[in-house]
């Protein structure tokens, strides 16, 4: 068996969470390796919105300036029922920071890989990860190439920002516990003829369920619906066309247990997946991108211990937000029916109070917690 090979600290996953973090480090001065199992990038896009707390971050970085240079600012939310709208969320007026920018999913990931390459950082795409052991001087990994072949590298740290079902969160044996949504939901990409604003968000409350739409671009809409036909009751009266992107997918809110064990740490859907209520699934991940290449600079220079503090920090974050989120989710998914009364007859009233304005403000901008990269 040959020796394994020496890399720098290795990220597991080239989404966003993974892509911001390898850019962070770098401006740091931190050597990084990223791999991808994916052999193309993501084409079709899950988040659509780039929050405010996002911008912040990334602004150092030049990618803030292109995020709102190629997307739009949302203006607000509309909630529509029974061919009406029922109530209003002005961000334009009420947001006391950058707005929030409509862009797809993909091409922040684009903006962030040519940062990354700006940087010298290639990302290694067909590389995915095997296997993973860990002892108290470094973490060795074990990768297969798309051709089958494998590698046993060693790196100092590792960062697992490798979604959902994470092969390095299965490796550390970290529990992903939560609960999951018993409907389909069901999502398009489609073009719309519609006279519904196209710089805000529409939420729309379904006899049977709940439907929210966005604009993506040149008349491209993004819906989403737990109902039985959502196409067929659009507000502002819309009439499909042709659809460029469909699929299915079901909702669940889950919290890995730990966010780090020794050298390696988790981020993004990695350590927590949560509905798309709020926007906050790419742009938490962001965060968690950002005070672990803080704390992992010092880990690498023989601060271990910040490694776990990156855990104690984000994960008291991320949990506060899966929670909040779930509970929003679980009311204006319009099922069951007690509750669906709540939804239709609470929600418009409660929007137009300043406390109740103040929360869906902070959730959707990102800034209902401080940032910290240190306790």
């Amino acid at each position: 068996m040959s020796a394994a090979i020496r890399t720098p600290l290795m990220i597991v996953g080239a989404g966003p969470t993974g892509l911001a973090a390898a850019l962070f480090l770098s401006r740091r001065g931190v050597p990084v390796r990223i791999i991808d199992a994916a052999t193309q990038p993501t084409s079709t896009s899950k988040a659509l919105l780039v929050n405010p707390r996002s911008l912040e971050i990334l602004g150092a970085y030049g990618v803030a300036a292109r995020i709102i240079a190629e997307g739009y600012e949302v203006l607000g939310v509309t909630m529509h029922r029974a061919g009406r709208e029922v109530a209003s969320v002005d961000l334009q007026r009420e947001l006391k920071s950058q707005l929030p920018i409509g862009l797809a999913q993909a091409r922040t990931e684009a903006l962030l890989t040519e940062a990354l390459q700006a940087k010298g950082v290639q990302v290694e795409r067909g590389v995915s990860l095997q296997a993973l052991q860990q002892d108290e001087q470094q973490v060795t990994l074990t990768l297969q190439q798309v051709d089958g072949s494998t590698q046993t590298v060693q790196a100092p740290l590792v960062f697992g920002a490798d979604g959902a079902r994470s092969t390095v969160r299965q490796a550390l044996g970290v529990d992903f516990a939560g609960s999951a949504l018993p409907e389909p939901w069901q999502l398009w990409d489609l073009r719309l003829r519609t006279a519904l604003d196209r710089q805000r968000a529409h939420i729309g409350f379904q006899p049977d369920g709940f439907l929210f739409q966005m604009h993506l671009q040149g008349g491209v809409w993004r819906v989403i619906g737990n109902g039985a036909d959502p196409l067929a009751q659009l507000p502002g009266g819309g009439v499909p066309g042709e659809i460029i992107w469909q699929s299915q997918f079901h909702i669940a809110h889950r919290l890995a247990d730990k966010f780090s064990v020794g050298r390696v740490a988790l981020g993004g859907d990695a350590a927590h997946i949560h509905s798309p209520l709020g926007a906050r699934g790419m742009n938490l991940g962001i965060e968690d991108a950002w005070v672990f290449a803080d704390c992992a600079a010092d880990a690498i220079a023989g601060k271990l211990e910040r490694m776990q503090e990156y855990a104690e920090l984000r994960l008291s974050v991320d949990r506060q937000v899966v929670h909040r989120v779930a509970a929003l989710t679980r009311l204006m998914r319009g099922r069951p029916t007690a509750l669906r009364w709540l939804r239709d007859s609470v929600i418009p009233a409660a929007i137009k109070l300043p406390v109740v304005r103040r929360q869906i403000l902070q959730t959707v901008a990102g800034l209902d917690h401080p940032l910290q990269a240190r306790l």
